[in-house]
């Protein structure tokens, strides 16, 4: 059977939701049959770029686009894919533009899909003029995909979800990676200097969605009623310099950890007490998936999809309850609480990576048949 290489479409192969999800499938999926390239909008050398690169995948690029490059931008796709005739598939992650590239894939024959990541955006101008273009992407993909039934309704609207070619595809995680374990947890502990500390956790990037002024604004009530709370904050962005002058204002820089981009997630998952969430959208939220694979009790904002909570661990609150009404359900966590294994209730939810890489490599092979 000839390897069917898929090209998957993003901003750029940093480490944030969706980008670990394809990485995740990537890693697992068997690449003698299906091979990852990656076109992004980025010449930065991203996080994951080396990783592709050594897994056999390769990186091109198209400029990022707005309506003053906007034949140029189209120009760009016409002219890659029409000298890159080994690709099959082109898996569109940026929905606000799919309509644009995956029409133009259309043209030449290949199979399109279509990948909603998210359930909202901070709205200003570009993003009403992206918006624009996302409307017709329903009749343009040849399949749609969500990572959430409500990230699906978000971009295809509800009519469309109910059509046989809308797909929900589970966020998967590497469950045995994500367990908990207490040695490790202590380790990093040590390693962060947080013995003995309340370890509120959260990871996200420094982006508007993450929402991480009203982040410090809770904690800051956590550590009024308790001194040995510590925020342990990880993931870089835009607004980690304004985040860091509100903490100081706030007289917090003691007691907060801007741990940065890291490769170690499972282990610092393992040396918090509690995840905190509050994000004013996403998609699902992968690193849910992951906190409750580790045991963790997760406070969360109820605009993030109720899929995502598969184990009894998550608590949903409201963005209009005052941040001391979130650092009271903080703090009722700060005595402690049995950590159980959750592995098999992750599995059984279907986030199992290996499962859903072993649907996903299926599928892009029957499309490439279908084509064929």
């Amino acid at each position: 059977m000839e390897q069917v290489r898929v090209l998957h479409v993003l901003e750029g192969m940093r480490k944030g939701g969706a980008e670990a999800m394809v990485m995740n499938l990537y890693r697992n999926i068997d690449r003698s049959k299906v091979q990852f390239d990656f076109m992004v909008h980025t010449t930065d050398h991203c996080a994951y770029d080396d990783e592709i690169v050594a897994l056999g995948g390769r990186i091109f690029r198209v400029p990022l686009y707005n309506v003053v490059n906007h034949v140029a931008y189209k120009r760009a796709w016409d002219h890659f894919l029409k000298n890159n005739n080994d690709c099959k598939v082109v898996h569109g992650h940026m929905t606000s533009l799919a309509s644009i590239y995956l029409k133009i894939a259309n043209q030449y024959g290949l199979t399109t899909i279509a990948h909603s990541h998210n359930t909202g955006a901070i709205r200003d101008l570009k993003r009403f003029i992206l918006d624009i273009w996302k409307i017709p992407l329903k009749h343009v993909a040849d399949e749609l995909f969500a990572c959430s039934l409500t990230a699906g309704e978000w971009v295809y609207g509800k009519k469309h979800c109910e059509k046989p070619n809308f797909f929900v595809l589970n966020n998967g995680i590497e469950t045995e990676k994500f367990a908990y374990n207490p040695t490790v947890g202590e380790q990093k502990r040590k390693e962060l200097d947080l013995e003995n500390k309340f370890v509120i956790g959260h990871i996200g990037r420094f982006a508007p969605q993450k929402n991480h002024g009203f982040l410090i604004d809770i904690f800051k009530k956590i550590h009024d009623q308790n001194r040995d709370a510590v925020l342990l904050l990880i993931g870089e962005g835009e607004l980690r310099g304004k985040t860091e002058d509100k903490v100081k204002a706030l007289g917090l820089e003691s007691s907060v950890v801007f741990a940065g981009v890291r490769s170690d997630i499972s282990d610092l998952l393992c040396a918090m007490d509690v995840f905190l969430f509050p994000s004013l959208y996403e998609g699902l939220g992968i690193v849910l998936i992951e906190a409750q694979a580790n045991g963790l009790h997760c406070i969360t904002s109820d605009v993030v999809p109720q899929e995502s909570n598969v184990t009894n661990l998550i608590e949903y609150i409201s963005l209009n309850k005052p941040s001391s009404y979130w650092a009271e359900k903080v703090l009722s966590l700060a005595s402690g609480y049995e950590r159980k294994d959750m592995q098999e209730e992750i599995k059984q939810a279907g986030f199992d990576i290996k499962e859903v890489a072993k649907w996903m490599e299926e599928f892009y092979l029957r499309s490439n048949e279908v084509d064929c």
